[in-house]
């Protein structure tokens, strides 16, 4: 496929890995690609199905080339293009551009929004290859004219090595998307170039030399695309070009090559030729039209590339989660920890991170030998692991190890990062609010009660040498000394217990928050001599006015970017330089996400001064950013880097993986330009040993500078995201648009039947919070696969005919196969009765059952009834209840009584998963249930998601009459922790009056 056409592709599946574990012969890399052809390459379907992938081809030299056979799609394909040429030069030049800005946004929104629908689709519920099985495309029995046409279109494509008859119709079915992807691919590609032609302009005012530059600079970004695709299609191959792992298994998530040059090289740094042709142009116009499509891009990289890594790759974390610390005997000795002074050709779940996924298992391939002497291939996803000897683990008070999860609470606690985790209760941060409000407060009053933009600049000059200046020689000196440890184990009292780490937790709280506070005002401050110093343009399309926004307000949106990626590698913990305070909290070098691509991504702490700048046009704001910037490189070569080297030692690597790419292909193509100079060979050494010299001479002093403009540029969405549907859950359970169907009188509706289950000896219909209920039902056989059952508070509906309150997510579909979460999928059906002649009888009727357990069970105690709702609407069929939540109080609140009633509680909370319940609760009598999972506390639990930790939250409230926030419970995730909190809760509520 052209490497030009494939606009935004593709951080995929590579099969190096596979290859060279299948292949009946691993050729070497100098070997050509006919060799590589030769290679065995296994795919595995989702049902199990071994099969042996063959050759695909390029589809640029299949389209274009005369002597390949045209099928009919590329026939269309090509009529499509011819289309788009005849239109641009017939079309008078305004008609031109707005048909072709149109017909662009057309194939962009094809691409990002349908193909990542359809994409997500068959991600989660394999639908293409569903909808293509139910209409029978590739059934020789149900649509054999249909099915012989398709066979045309691929056979003709594909090489010897395919046959359409053997391979599974997931494959084949993947060929016939290609298909369509191609013909959208090409078509955007092409209607882009000629809407920017369509604009084509020699801008006035400029000088010969900012033309050529222009021209120069646009070849240089199209040869660098052109350069970053043919890389990325040499490592992802066209299987993951075209998405081939929604479709089929065939091998594991690496990278190699270009992907070490950039994160997201297909959608971030692969999208440089639409910049290029925007400079060749010269239109403002077709630059911002390039940013939308490539924010677009990245918008399907967010909402669907990353989301299927996670749910094909990915591996559920549980969260607090105790992993023993284990002490090194010494500090780290030079030489050693080379496992990670490099970059590793093979991230480990990196970049398709979340709070609680790693994607970092290797997909192997065992060949066994079935009864019918063929040899099966099977998948085995063996997570990477290091030898290394035992340490020792250091151990609390009670016996149980040190972990990660207990040292992590001990030093934070929802601390305030910029403005988020804001509480005004707290000292710190109503000291943020007041002193962020007296800058804003400067800015907004009139000028007249001002001394002016001079006293501005000087208070925002003042900070910004407090930030890095100020906290740097701080840090400095609680580096080389524990200064601020010192001072707070000399001028406050602690516990005898807890001396050291009283002075230690109290000196790094105060830290944090002056910390944060410097940071704020720093910007804050920044912003105030930007406001008093902009003028709004008189005109913004001549002269530089709108590029300066422009880049101005790209450099802000970068270093915000460039910002998140690096909290999201470093927490909290490296965010505040915790390693400057906290000896016991054990960490090393992390080149995970950004930090794999730079050493310093913090370097950009300037990007968004000079964006201010380059927006205000004010000398102060250079001034300003100037400063900004070399006190930064101060603070980084006198306090942190030697901080890091006394700490890490020789395990802080030398280059990062944009240093090592570029090195490699500089030392590449030096080789090649050496042997084919000749008898020039040894002049040209020399000449490349003096450049190469000063090259590096110079880069030593500016790489830092140079690395940070190929840092991850696309938009970290994930909170926005998270707070949106927070939202609009929210406002579901206050609206509910009553749907009811009109086809009611097809059904017989007397026939439909519910049943709650009781457990109980005496049939009471009563269930503890948290325990499951089971529902029976019965209904005739000709009824809607999109009924769904909910539990609704006695009360709520007036009606018992029609549901006009949210179910609140209290529900279950009768066939869970017809819904994808709570959206009915494909078109509803029926099951037809049979034709009988006697009539209905109760053979035509369907029975089965539900289960509500988890977020689908009522959480409050109260009465609840339980209907059935006919297809998808809010027609009820049939009614049973009321059933009664309660939950067993203890008579007495002591410790043993608390406890033994959340032993009870917590498992069901935590849905009875045995790899989250307490060690303690286990029915099981033949393991040892005096120490816990990984030898720690057998009171200690874990979660899937804070949803869990809600509600124990919510049962603790309920039983005891105390609130916890989730992050409470999450940091206890200890029976007797938690038991001892809510009775020292109880006395301070109650005055320890616990009737």
């Amino acid at each position: 496929m052209s490497t030009l056409l494939e606009d935004g592709l593709r951080l995929r599946i590579t099969q190096g890995r596979v290859e060279q574990t299948l292949s009946t012969k691993a050729p070497l890399p100098s070997q050509p690609d006919d060799a590589t052809r030769d290679q065995i390459v296994w795919g595995k379907t989702p049902s199990g199905q071994v099969f042996r992938v063959p050759t695909t081809y390029d589809v640029i030299t299949a389209l274009f080339h005369p002597s390949y056979p045209k099928s009919h799609i590329d026939i269309v394909n090509l009529a499509l293009l011819a289309f788009q040429l005849f239109l641009f030069y017939t079309l008078p030049r305004t008609p031109r551009k707005l048909f072709f800005f149109i017909y662009f946004a057309f194939w962009r929104a094809a691409y990002d929004a349908g193909l990542g629908y359809v994409l997500t689709k068959q991600s989660k519920r394999k639908w293409i290859v569903r909808t293509v099985q139910r209409l029978g495309w590739l059934d020789e029995k149900c649509r054999p004219e249909v099915r012989a046409w398709i066979r045309r279109q691929l056979v003709g494509k594909m090489g010897k090595d395919y046959s359409f008859d053997e391979l599974p119709l997931e494959y084949n079915t993947w060929l016939l998307f290609r298909q369509a992807v191609d013909i959208i691919l090409i078509n955007d590609f092409l209607s882009f170039c000629l809407f920017a032609f369509a604009f084509f302009r020699v801008p006035s005012g400029l000088s010969v030399f900012i033309h050529v530059l222009r021209w120069v600079g646009g070849i240089i970004l199209i040869a660098f695309n052109l350069w970053v695709k043919s890389e990325a299609h040499h490592v992802v191959k066209d299987y993951g070009w075209y998405w081939g792992d929604c479709f089929f298994q065939r091998g594991a998530l690496v990278f190699d090559g270009v992907f070490e040059l950039a994160p997201h090289p297909m959608y971030s740094v692969g999208y440089a030729w639409i910049y290029g042709i925007s400079l060749i142009v010269g239109s403002y116009p077709v630059l911002f039209v390039s940013l939308a499509a490539h924010t677009a891009q990245f918008a399907f990289l967010v909402f669907f590339e990353n989301p299927h890594i996670e749910r094909f790759y990915g591996q559920r974390k549980p969260l607090a989660q105790r992993v023993p610390i284990r002490r090194s005997s010494s500090p780290p000795v030079n030489g050693s920890a080379n496992a990670v002074s490099s970059t590793p050709s093979a991230t480990e779940g990196s970049t398709a991170s979340d709070s609680e996924t790693e994607t970092g298992n290797d997909l192997d391939f065992e060949h066994t030998c079935t009864s019918n002497g063929f040899e099966q291939t099977e998948f085995h996803a063996e997570p990477l692991s290091v030898a290394t000897p035992p340490l020792p683990m250091e151990r609390t008070r009670s016996g149980s190890p040190l972990s990660h999860h207990d040292l992590h609470h001990r030093y934070f606690r929802r601390d305030t990062i910029v403005l988020s985790h804001l509480d005004i209760f707290r000292a710190h941060d109503f000291m943020l609010l007041l002193a962020m409000g007296y800058t804003l407060l400067g800015v907004v009053l009139p000028t007249s009660l001002l001394t002016g933009v001079g006293l501005q600049f000087g208070h925002a000059l003042a900070w910004t040498l407090f930030h890095t200046l100020g906290l740097g020689l701080l840090l400095k000196a609680q580096s080389a000394r524990k200064f601020l440890v010192r001072h707070f184990l000399k001028h406050y009292h602690y516990p005898a217990r807890d001396v050291s780490r009283g002075a230690v937790r109290e000196a790094f709280a105060s830290w944090k928050a002056v910390y944060n506070l410097s940071m704020c005002m720093s910007y804050v401050s920044c912003f105030g001599v930007v406001w008093k110093t902009y003028e709004l343009p008189d005109a913004w399309i001549t002269g530089n006015e709108l590029l300066r926004h422009t880049i101005g307000a790209i450099l802000i949106a970068f270093h915000m970017w460039v910002t998140s990626e690096s909290y999201e590698v470093l927490g909290v913990f490296g965010w505040f330089y915790g390693d400057f305070f906290m000896d016991e909290y054990l960490s090393s070098p992390v080149y995970s996400g950004i930090y794999r691509y730079l050493n310093n991504p913090e370097i950009t702490a300037g990007a968004a001064f000079f964006g201010m700048a380059l927006i205000s046009g004010s000398k102060l704001v250079y001034i300003l950013a100037g400063v900004r910037h070399i006190s930064y490189l101060w603070f980084l070569r006198y306090v942190e880097h030697p901080h890091m080297r006394k700490l890490y030692g020789d395990s802080l690597r030398k280059d990062a993986g944009f240093t090592k790419v570029v090195k490699k292909v500089a030392s590449r193509n030096a080789r090649i330009f050496e042997s084919r100079a000749g008898r020039h060979a040894p002049d040209l050494r020399r000449v490349v040993r003096e450049v190469r010299g000063t090259f590096e001479k110079v880069y030593e002093d500016t790489a830092e500078v140079v690395e940070e403009l190929l840092a991850k540029s696309r938009p970290k969405l994930s909170e926005v995201v998270q707070d949106t549907k927070f939202l609009l859950q929210q406002s579901r359970e206050k609206l509910v648009l009553t749907r009811l169907a009109n086809d009611l009188s097809g059904y017989a509706t007397d026939r439909y039947k519910l049943r709650v289950i009781s457990h109980r000896a005496d049939g009471a219909l009563r269930f503890h919070l948290g325990e499951q209920i089971k529902v029976a039902w019965q209904v005739p056989r000709h009824h809607s696969r999109r009924d769904w059952i909910g539990v609704y508070r006695v009360g709520a509906n007036r009606s018992s005919l029609v549901t006009q309150t949210s179910s609140l997510g209290m529900w279950v579909p009768v066939h869970e196969e017809k819904w994808d979460g709570d959206i009915p999928i494909d078109e509803d059906s029926q099951t037809t009765s049979p034709t009988d002649e006697d009539g209905a009888s109760a053979s035509d009727d369907e029975c089965g059952m539900v289960v509500f357990k988890g977020d689908s069970l009522p959480w409050t105690v109260g009465q609840y009834e339980v209907r059935y709702h006919h297809n998808e609407r809010y027609n009820v069929l049939a009614l049973d209840g009321p059933i009664e939540i309660y939950v067993d109080r203890p008579a007495k609140v002591d410790f043993e009584s608390v406890r033994a009633t959340l032993a009870h509680v917590v498992p069901l909370c935590l849905d009875g998963d045995p790899s989250l319940i307490p060690s303690s609760t286990s029915s099981s009598t033949d393991g040892d249930q005096t120490s816990g999972k990984d030898g720690g506390d057998p009171d200690d639990f874990r979660f899937w998601s804070e949803r869990q930790a809600w509600r124990i939250a919510r049962v603790v409230r309920e039983m005891f009459g105390v609130e916890y926030a989730p992050g409470v419970v999450m940091a206890d995730a200890n029976l007797s922790a938690l038991a001892q909190r809510i009775v020292a809760s109880r006395k301070i509520v109650q005055g320890g009056d616990d009737h």
